[in-house]
Parts: structure tokens; sequence; C-alpha cells
């Protein structure tokens, strides 16, 4: 059984538990970089729908060698504070997920990496060692990152109310209106004013002091 824990804070991973937007580097490995950048952009400020975003976004990585996540795992840059955040949330009693737009390919390796005890993401499809340019499964969409907190305050026995959100695109608003404290980190003038809470730096530790 997971063990119970006194509060749960749940964040986005691209853009908010790391520096970067992953679907662009691997869409570098594919010459297709600012391409990817461009649609990611408006995704995140909410102007097309994120799960027909994404699904036309994937279709450019395409033949993307497998191989090639070792070269996108070199380049990620974990955000300053999410270290001293994690260990914080530890010392506190809580537990921290991470759920994503992105994809487990690359979270797998990070989110344990960083102190991370649960997360969700997106699958890629692959055959032959290659991309299909398909996203295999359900997409993990605005409304699968707010089912995912809940579910993982339920498990760790957690009132919805004791619970804090952090993202900074569009497709975090449900998640973040599901919580009871929505933090806009690094974020979208959408989400800022949406947000319980508007984090400035771009340092996650400046969510220490507002932990319970």
């Amino acid at each position: 059984m997971p063990r119970s824990a006194r509060f749960l804070v749940v964040l986005d991973a691209d853009s908010t538990l790391i520096r970067n937007e992953v679907i662009e580097l691997i869409a570098d490995e594919a010459g297709r970089g600012a391409e990817v950048a461009a649609a990611t952009e408006a995704a995140m400020r909410g102007e097309v729908d994120f799960a027909t975003s994404l699904r036309s976004r994937v279709t450019k990585l395409e033949g993307v060698p497998v191989a090639a996540f070792e070269r996108v795992l070199a380049r990620i840059e974990p955000t300053p504070g999410v270290r001293e955040l994690i260990a914080a949330v530890h010392r506190r009693g809580g537990v921290v997920g991470v759920v994503s737009g992105g994809f487990h390919e690359i979270l797998d390796t990070v989110a344990p990496d960083l102190g991370v005890d649960v997360w969700r993401a997106n699958r890629l499809a692959a055959s032959s060692g290659v991309l299909t340019g398909a996203v295999d499964g359900a997409i993990v969409d605005a409304a699968g990152k707010a089912a995912a907190l809940r579910e993982w305050a339920d498990r760790h026995g957690v009132a919805h109310s004791r619970t804090i959100a952090i993202g900074d695109g569009a497709n975090d608003l449900v998640m973040m209106a599901a919580a009871g404290l929505g933090l806009a980190f690094n974020a979208k003038p959408a989400v800022r004013a949406s947000a319980d809470l508007i984090v400035g730096p771009v340092d996650l530790s400046e969510v220490i002091p507002m932990l319970p």
C-alpha cells in the first residue's frame, strides 16, 4: 500500500520541473525543432486544443531513432531549486508527483533522479527502433492531469484541499483548479491570470515557504 502523506505537490514537467520542452529536443533530432517549438508555444498559450496539437507535433518526430533519447537526456536542465523543493516536501511528510503532456521515455529517467515519487506522461509509439510519429495510448491532456492529481491524493490519503499544483501552460489550468492551491510558475499570461498565486523567479525553491 502507498504510504499516507500530509500533503501532495504535483508539478508539470516541461518548463516547470525542467527548463526544456522535451518534444522540441526530440524534434531537433529530426531537424524540425523550430517548427515544433512554434506549435508548442501556441498550445501552451491555449490557442489550440492540446491533444490535437500534440498528435500533430508528434507526427514531426517520425523516423527519429529511439537511440536519440540518450542525446535528449543529456540536454535536460532541471529547473533551479527543484531538488531543494522536493527535499523540503519530503521533510514535511509530503509526496511529489509529476504529470506531463511530455513523454515517459524521458521522464522515466529524469523523475527518479530528481526524487519524484510518482509520475505520468504520454508514450511515443516506436517500431524497429524508430519513432512512428504517433502517440501510444490515451493522451495525458488537461483533464488527465487533474485526474492524476485527484488519484494520487486519494491513494496517499491526502485531502484535495491539501494539494498544490504547479504549472506554466494552459493544459495545467484544470489541474490547478482542482488543487487546493494552484501556482503559476514560469507561466503563460492565461495561467498567470487564473492562478491562486504567481511565482515570479524561475526558482522552484520559492515555493518552499508555501508548503503546509
